[in-house]
Parts: C-alpha cells; sequence; structure tokens
C-alpha cells in the first residue's frame, strides 16, 4: 500500500509540475500540440523546438550560408592572400575553417539534441540570473554589426551614385527597416531570403574569381604569386577562426530546428567550413590579384557595376536579417517574453540609430573586441551538457536551476583570461579552457545536474 501511495504521489507531483510548466512559460512536451498553439510562427523563443517544426538539410545549410556570407570576412582574407604562397594560403584556410566548422558542428549536435539556443542552454550552465550575462554580451555585440551593416549598406551606394548626405542618411532608414522584415517572419523568413541570396551569390562569387584567375595568368601565375607581408601560421590561423567563431557560437539558433544529428553536423560544416572558407578565398583572391579584398569592390574593378550592387545588397540583407534574428532571440531570454517580432523590430530601430549617429565606425574595435570573449560561452556550454548532464539536458521548463552557476560563471572569465593573454589561437584557447575549468569545476566541487519537478 505504501508503495502505491508513493507511485501515486510521483503521478500527482507530476502532473503538477507539467500544469505549472504550461501555466508559467506556455509550454509542454517539444513535440505536444500544447506548445504548437502557444507560439504559433514565433520560433519558440523560449522553449525547445518540437520535432514537428524541424527542418532538412538544404533549409538548415541555406540559411547558415546566408548568415556566414558576410562580407568583413574577406578582409581577414586579404591579409592572408599577401602574406603566404598560394598553396599555404589554401592550407590555412581550410585549417582554420575547418577548426570553426568542428566547433559550430558541437554546438549543433547539442542544439538538435535539446531543441535549444546557446542562451537558452546558458540557463544551464550559467544559472537563471547569471545567464543574463550572456544575453547582454550576445545581444549587444549583435546590435553593433546591425548598426555597421546598415550604415555600409548606405554609404557604399551613396559613394557609388555620389548621393548627398541627406539621401545616405534615408537610406540607413530604409534598410535598418528592410533587411530586419525576413527576420520579424522568424526562420522562414531567413529560409526564403537564403534561397534566393545564396545562389545568386555563389553566382556572382565564381564569376569573379574566374576573371580573377584569368588576369593572373591563371593556376600558374597564382603559383607565382610571391608573398608581400609577414604573419606566422599561429596568427593566421586564428585570423581565420575569429573570423566568425562568435556567429559559430550563436548558430544554434538555425540548428536547433535540424531534423537529425546528421543534418545539424553537416550544416554547420557547410555554412562555417564551406562558406566562411569561401568568403575568406575570396579576399585572398581579391588581395592578390587588385590589391583589394572585397568582392564588391574587385566587381566593381571587373567591370561587373550592377552585379556589385547586387552582392552588396543580398551579402549585407542575408547577414543583416540572421544578426538581428540573434539580437531578438538573446533579448528574448533576457526579458524572458515571448514577444520576439517586437524585440526584433525593436533592435532594428536601435540600430538604425546607432548608424544615422555615426557611430558604427566607432563600434567596430569594440565589437571584434567582444568577440573574442564569446568563444568561452561555447566552451562552457559543451562542458555542461557533456559531462555535468551526460548527453542530454531536462527539459526547460521542468528544470529547477539556481539563479547562478558558479562554477559555469567562473569557468568562462578563466577562459576569457586566457584567451586574452594567450599567444596561439586565442579563441581556441578561450573555447578549451573554459570547457576544462569547467569539468574541474564541477568535479572538485561535486556539483550533480539539478533536479527536474518530476525527479522531485
Amino acid at each position: 500500500m505504501g508503495a502505491l501511495d508513493t507511485a501515486a504521489w510521483r503521478q500527482i507531483r507530476r502532473a503538477a509540475g507539467l500544469a505549472r510548466a504550461v501555466q508559467q512559460h506556455g509550454v509542454s512536451h517539444p513535440g505536444s500540440k500544447a506548445m504548437t498553439q502557444q507560439e504559433p510562427g514565433n520560433d519558440y523563443p523560449l522553449s525547445e523546438v518540437p520535432m514537428h517544426a524541424r527542418k532538412g538539410l538544404a533549409s538548415t545549410a541555406m540559411v547558415l550560408l546566408g548568415f556566414t556570407f558576410f562580407t568583413a570576412t574577406m578582409f581577414a582574407g586579404g591579409k592572408l592572400g599577401v602574406a603566404f604562397s598560394f598553396t599555404d594560403m589554401l592550407g590555412v584556410v581550410a585549417l582554420g575553417n575547418l577548426l570553426l566548422g568542428i566547433y559550430a558542428a558541437g554546438l549543433g549536435y547539442i542544439a538538435f539534441k535539446s531543441g535549444l539556443n546557446s542562451v537558452l542552454m546558458g540557463r544551464f550552465c550559467f544559472g537563471e540570473v547569471g545567464s543574463k550575462l550572456s544575453d547582454l554580451i550576445l545581444g549587444f555585440t549583435q546590435i553593433g554589426w546591425y548598426a555597421w551593416g546598415t550604415a555600409t549598406a548606405a554609404v557604399v551606394l551613396g559613394k557609388y551614385f555620389e548621393l548627398n548626405q541627406g539621401t545616405v542618411l534615408a537610406l540607413m532608414v530604409l534598410f535598418g527597416l528592410l533587411f530586419c522584415a525576413t527576420a520579424y517572419v522568424g526562420y522562414r523568413g531567413l529560409e526564403i531570403l537564403s534561397y534566393i541570396a545564396v545562389p545568386a551569390m555563389g553566382i556572382l562569387l565564381l564569376l569573379s574569381m574566374w576573371v580573377a584567375t584569368v588576369k593572373a595568368g591563371g593556376l600558374e601565375g597564382l603559383l607565382a604569386v610571391v608573398p608581400t607581408a609577414e604573419l606566422d601560421v599561429s596568427t593566421a590561423i586564428t585570423l581565420v577562426f575569429g573570423t566568425f567563431v562568435s556567429g559559430a557560437t550563436q548558430a544554434t539558433n538555425w540548428t536547433r530546428f535540424s531534423r537529425s544529428a546528421k543534418v545539424a553536423v553537416l550544416a554547420s560544416l557547410i555554412g562555417f567550413f564551406i562558406g566562411n572558407g569561401l568568403m575568406v578565398l575570396i579576399g585572398a583572391y581579391g588581395a592578390i590579384v587588385y590589391q583589394q579584398p572585397d568582392v564588391v569592390e574587385v566587381l566593381l574593378l571587373q567591370g561587373f557595376a550592377m552585379a556589385a550592387m547586387a552582392m552588396l545588397l543580398l551579402n549585407i540583407w542575408s547577414t543583416q536579417d540572421n544578426t538581428i534574428y540573434n539580437f531578438a532571440v538573446a533579448g528574448c531570454n533576457l526579458l524572458r517574453t515571448r514577444r520576439r517580432k517586437t524585440v526584433t523590430l525593436a533592435g532594428a530601430v536601435i540600430g538604425t540609430l546607432l548608424a544615422l549617429l555615426g557611430m558604427y565606425d566607432l563600434l567596430v574595435p569594440y565589437l571584434i573586441l567582444l568577440g573574442t570573449v564569446i568563444p568561452p560561452i561555447g566552451g562552457v556550454i559543451m562542458a555542461d551538457f557533456f559531462y555535468r548532464y551526460r548527453g542530454q539536458y531536462p527539459r526547460l521548463a521542468d528544470a529547477r536551476l539556481p539563479a547562478f552557476n558558479w562554477p559555469g560563471l567562473v569557468a568562462y572569465a578563466v577562459g576569457t583570461v586566457l584567451a586574452f593573454h594567450s599567444p596561439w589561437v586565442a579563441p581556441l584557447v578561450g573555447i578549451v579552457a573554459a570547457s576544462l575549468a569547467y569539468i574541474a569545476l564541477i568535479a572538485a566541487l561535486r556539483v550533480r545536474a539539478p533536479l527536474t519537478d518530476v525527479q522531485a
């Protein structure tokens, strides 16, 4: 009789916990109708993505390629192009982006398994309140880059068409609102734009590379290029890996929509090994042949003016919408709100104002600095998932999480400090150091994974 009472009591507690989760969070099991009804078309900003909303490889890879086709990445390639022989440059590009792809794939696998993105995973490894630190870091970097991209599109078009300052400012307002339109729709909006932009940009990039190769004297001419600058291999790999490691940390916003582990891993490798690698390679090509890493400028030099303008808008838009989407996700977790669309619009307005005030150029050094402190977040997440939780997060609505998970916060600080003082691949050092520090602290303090409402 006592055993029956205990079993019945557990069932009552389980039902009560589930009811409380639905009441407080508007969520239930990741595959249930209740969750779907609570967040139709809102991309589940505070809960797991249910299996019925998951996507295949083509969709996930296209969205990630749209994200990684980013103009600023080409400038890193430009530095490599003048510092190495052609074959050595290819090796550095391949190795740096392979490391980046593996890192993104590791987080992508966790995103598939849990249905969560990095900011929601942060609740497990940093605590309910502690995770707001990562929300602020990730959110600020994204709104800063949104301001930079919005201003860049307007300024470049202004220079090309010789527009006055008033018109350029008007373009900033237009682009600030336009670029967020697909992000406002959600994953589906990003997907549609990527299906249009990625193939178009791919064709333009291949065309530009072919013309550049001919101008350089073919493969023989490229192999004969003599470096004009010096850069050691470690610094070069750091440069390549660091181009988009902050983006890789936030790519879980889309890999959590993956239908399988295979989709999450392959899409991550396609987006960051191939997509980011192509951007770095294009920058190197431009620097070698035209002394200009920016493909838009290269297309203008090659006589493809309309193609250059199309590349500019597609390249920036397909990254900008992902960027403001990242901001909205971080903002929703920070404020604990499901109003993703409202946060998206608010972020676009803030980014546009920063662009209009001319702060976008002043922000870049700080954004790059903050970009170096983002990778340790991913290191703590991976250690937390694979070591502390043994590869399986509980449902977020059921988890009894502390306000602060101090081992996670301390490990993050250790990884960040060591990354800043490392003479080697700083972002990679930050990831590894944060992971090892977290594992050591959890083991030393004998910290167990928190109980869930069901277990309690």
